[in-house]
Order: structure tokens, then C-alpha cells, then sequence
């Protein structure tokens, strides 16, 4: 038997709205479903009422915390009545409507309205009301498909199609499709990349901003704009999570990047987001102002990689990411043996992990890290000594050849690609007079197709050869960058006495072990430098 006259139970009024509602009009809005259902308990002398309101949630989505609350009070036995003002306010999954409406609230002794369906359960079953169900878990379905179908074109067009800012960036107040660098938040994310590429372990980087008393990107963004995003943690306010500075310092948007479609959901019932293959992730270059260079992001990345867990000293190896077996190709990966008393380690050496792995025929290639330290060191002061010192003979060994050839060979360049760009003019103008003197009848079709060919052909020549110029160009003004960055930081770093992390990121790109032997004069270590490029 139904509790329909008792004023000590609860008179639930549930409202729900979501942003596909919101579209609809003002008769949806959440003050006007509280008027509504306000009037209608009054009038029909409902006592005890008590709103349970979800804005901004989608009726496929019963996770909204409003209608967990409501639900509790159910299972509790606080609640006689549930009023909303149509049954898709409820929810628009017709299956778990449907078992509310007809099997949760009879057992539970909750008496259903649904105002504007003419739905009351005090009447006994209403043979629509399964219809209607079905009718709004359509509409939520059709839905979001416009919406997944406008998302798509939004993201395949380069668009940024996540609701969430990332911390270190707020939205353009000219432009809100835009995102430009938080003067407040923007210096945080500088300042952890540069710590993590000095060799600040992450862990460490949490401590430090814990003591500095710097808001974590939760508490910061419910502070700024009651976010709830990454679930703010109020009484610890400083508390920063491994993960928040893990996932700063490998995601692209800092060097100025939009990814779309980093993961997907099977549907819209299913809310569970998956990691989309690589290949369906879509990357669009320089769409926002970077804040990290794309060289320091690219050394951290590379860092991660193949990087180990830090040690008991909070210790991360050094070497992580630019040590590679050079007769195999795989990496090489640091080895601690036994702690002596104190914290330090008896023994470090790095190993190949395809012999390790069993993954290649390839040898131990072992060095210990001690020997790797004095020969890298010896190297790399002779090079910066070299840099600092006599800056035209670096030049040519950088360059392999003299500065003077290397102006000459540019200037050559600058002058093919000119004359090329004149040529692919004037075919331009020939091929359109030709066009012209064929439609006029000067020339046969049969002749203009001849000539046009032609002339098409050298165009195509002189643009393939052009994109080879245009490249050439391209690395030699490069190579001049990193080659001028290069001599300005020898400047700074005359008198290092000891490998960091920092030395590595500012000069070295690369490391490969060749192996002839177990000892250490059998090995031979190839440094490639910063300003070196790629072969």
C-alpha cells in the first residue's frame, strides 16, 4: 500500500537539465521546473517538499549526484512521492526508467508523478508511459550522434574539442574558441618542466610545491571557477598528485599543439572512455602560443622514455633516454647492485636491454657508470672548451666545412630558389595564354595538349626541386640556430666538474655504445650533440 498521505515523508521534486535541453527554450530551465512542480504540490496539498536539482547532466548519464541523493532517501524509506515534470526528466534510458518506474518505486512503497505525461502511479499502470521511455532514449541517442558528429568535424578541423582547459591556459577573453597562456598558472608549468629537466624527480616536485604553498590544479580551479574537475581536495589544498605533474609534462598542448580524439566511448550509455589507437588521434601543429620550446619538451619526452623509477635518494639516472646499444639500436638501461650502509649503491652500469630481454644476438655492451661519466665528461669539456674558445673552428667542425663555404652554399640556395620561382611564374602565364589561344582557336586541342604537357612537366620539375632547396635552406638555418645556442651555453659551462641532467638536456642529443670487448677501452662512445641534426 502506497504512503500518499503522510507528511512525514519526504515529497521529492526533481529537476534535471542538460545543455541538449537548454537548447530547447526557457520552458525547460531549472526555475521553471521548480515553479512547476512547486505549484503543482501545493495544489494538490503535497507536504514536506524537497528539491533535488541536476544541472548540466545528461539524462543517460544516472551518475548525477542529485538523483544518487534522491535515490538513497528511497532506499532509506525517507520518500513518499517523487514529482518531475515529464518522465524524461527522470532519465532517458528506457530500460532503467522503465525498472524505477516499475519495479524500484512499488517495491520501495514511492508514489511517481509525471505532471506534463499525466503519469501517477496512485492510478495504476499508464499503458504510454513505456512508449514514452522508449521515445526519450531515442532522442538521447539521436542526440548525441549530432553532437558526436559535430565534435568530429569540430577536431578534423583543428578546433579544440575538450571541455576542460588544461592548467597553465585560460580562454581568450576577445576570442573564447582560443586559449592563450594564465599569467598565474603559466609560470608553474614552466617552472616544472625546467625542474624535471635539471633531474627534480617528480615525487620531488610535489614536496617542493607542497612547502612553496602553491595550489594544486584541482583546488586552483574550483577557486578560480567552481570547477569540480580532478575533484578538488579542500583540506589539502597544496596537495599535488604525481599524476597532475606526470601528465603535464607529456601533454603537446604546452609547446602550442592540439591532439584531438585521444580517447572515445562506445556509446552514450556507456561513459567509460577508451584510448583511441594512434592512428585516429589527430595532431595539429602551432594552433595556440606555447609555453615550454618544443626542444625542451622533446628532451623530456625522450627522458621519459627510457627512464627508470628513481632510486631511495630520490635519484633519477641521468643518462635515461640518451644512452642507446649502437650495434643494436636498443637502449640502455641503468643497474644498481648491492646498497652499502649509508644509501649508496656498491655498483652502477648500464646494460643493452636487447640482451638483457633476450630480444637481439646483441652482447652485454656493459659499461659502468663512473667510466661513462669520465669519458663523456673529457668530450664534452673539449667541445665546449672548443666552442667558447675558438668559435670558427667549432663552426667548421660543426658544419663540416668553413663558415665562409657555408654562407656561399646559402646564398647559392637563396638565389636557385628565386630564379625557380620566376620559371614556375611565367609557365603560369604560358600555360594560361596557351588555354586562351585554344579556346579563341589559334591552336588545335591536340597542340594545346602537347605543349601543355610539357610545360606541366618542368612546372612539376621545378617544384620538386624547389621543395629540396626550400628543405636545404631549412636545415641550414637550424643547424646555424642550434650551432649559435650551442657556442652561447659552452660560454656558461667552461668549468663544469660533473655530469647533471641539465649539462646533458643544454649539449648532448644522443649516446650510442659501440662493443668490441669487456673491458672499457673495447667500447667506443659516439656522442651526438645538440647542434648536430638528425641524419
Amino acid at each position: 500500500m502506497l504512503n500518499t498521505n503522510s507528511n512525514q515523508l519526504i515529497t521529492a521534486l526533481y529537476c534535471r537539465l542538460s545543455q541538449e535541453d537548454e537548447r530547447e527554450g526557457e520552458s525547460n530551465s531549472i526555475k521553471n521546473q521548480k515553479l512547476m512542480l512547486q505549484k503543482y504540490a501545493d495544489d494538490h496539498s503535497f507536504h514536506n517538499c524537497e528539491f533535488y536539482v541536476d544541472d548540466g547532466y545528461s539524462g543517460a548519464n544516472f551518475n548525477r549526484p542529485a538523483y544518487k541523493k534522491m535515490m538513497d532517501d528511497i532506499y532509506d524509506g525517507k520518500v513518499g512521492t517523487v514529482i518531475v515534470k515529464d518522465q524524461s526528466r527522470l532519465g532517458r534510458d528506457y530500460l532503467q526508467t522503465g525498472m524505477l518506474m516499475e519495479i524500484t518505486f512499488p517495491q520501495y512503497d514511492v508514489r511517481f508523478i509525471a505532471v506534463n505525461d499525466g503519469v501517477d502511479s496512485l492510478n495504476g499502470d499508464n499503458d504510454f508511459s513505456g512508449i514514452k521511455n522508449y521515445f526519450n532514449d531515442f532522442y538521447a541517442r539521436d542526440t548525441s550522434r549530432k553532437i558526436r558528429a559535430v565534435q568530429r568535424s569540430k577536431g578534423e578541423r583543428g578546433e579544440r574539442v575538450g571541455s576542460t582547459i588544461a592548467y597553465g591556459y585560460m580562454k581568450n577573453p576577445d576570442n573564447p574558441k582560443e586559449i592563450i597562456p594564465n599569467p598565474e598558472t603559466a609560470p608553474v608549468v614552466k617552472r616544472i618542466f625546467e625542474m624535471y629537466s635539471q633531474g627534480i624527480g617528480i615525487r620531488n616536485i610535489c614536496r617542493i610545491f607542497e612547502e612553496e604553498k602553491i595550489l594544486s590544479p584541482a583546488v586552483y580551479g574550483f577557486k578560480t571557477k567552481g570547477s569540480h574537475a580532478g575533484f578538488p581536495d579542500l583540506d589539502r589544498p597544496y596537495h599535488w598528485a604525481q599524476t597532475s605533474i606526470r601528465n603535464m609534462l607529456s601533454n603537446r598542448i604546452y609547446v602550442g599543439d592540439t591532439v584531438n580524439f585521444k580517447t572515445y566511448t562506445k556509446s552514450n550509455k556507456l561513459k567509460k572512455k577508451l584510448i583511441n589507437p594512434p592512428e585516429k588521434v589527430l595532431i595539429f601543429e602551432n594552433t595556440h602560443e606555447a609555453i615550454i620550446d618544443r626542444k625542451t619538451y622533446d628532451l623530456v619526452q625522450k627522458h621519459f622514455e627510457g627512464r627508470k623509477r628513481p632510486d631511495k635518494l630520490g635519484e633519477i639516472d641521468k643518462y635515461a633516454g640518451y644512452l642507446y646499444c649502437g650495434d643494436c639500436g636498443k637502449r640502455m638501461y641503468l643497474h644498481r647492485g648491492r646498497k652499502k650502509p649509508g644509501g649508496y649503491y656498491q655498483s652502477r652500469y648500464f646494460q643493452c636491454a636487447g640482451y638483457q630481454a633476450r630480444l637481439t644476438d646483441c652482447s652485454a655492451h656493459y659499461i659502468r657508470e663512473c667510466v661513462m661519466d669520465e669519458i663523456v665528461l673529457h668530450q664534452l669539456k673539449e667541445m665546449i672548451a672548443l666552442a667558447a674558445k675558438n668559435p670558427k673552428a667549432f663552426y667548421e667542425l660543426a658544419t663540416e666545412k668553413g663558415k665562409a663555404e657555408a654562407k656561399k652554399s646559402y646564398a647559392s640556395a637563396e638565389k636557385d630558389k628565386k630564379r625557380i620561382h620566376k620559371r614556375i611564374k611565367e609557365l603560369d602565364k604560358v600555360i594560361r595564354c596557351l588555354y586562351e589561344d585554344r579556346v579563341i582557336g589559334r591552336i588545335t586541342p591536340e597542340r594545346y595538349d602537347a605543349l601543355a604537357a610539357d610545360y606541366e612537366d618542368e612546372q612539376r620539375s621545378l617544384k620538386e626541386k624547389l621543395s629540396e632547396i626550400e628543405q636545404q635552406i631549412n636545415q641550414a638555418d637550424v643547424q646555424e640556430q642550434y650551432i649559435q645556442e650551442f657556442v652561447k651555453r659552452a660560454k656558461d659551462y667552461l668549468e663544469i666538474k660533473e655530469l647533471t641532467p641539465e649539462i646533458m638536456r643544454a649539449f648532448i642529443q644522443r649516446i650510442d655504445i659501440y662493443d668490441t670487448g669487456t673491458a672499457a677501452a673495447n667500447k667506443t662512445i659516439v656522442i651526438r650533440y645538440t647542434f648536430q641534426l638528425d641524419k
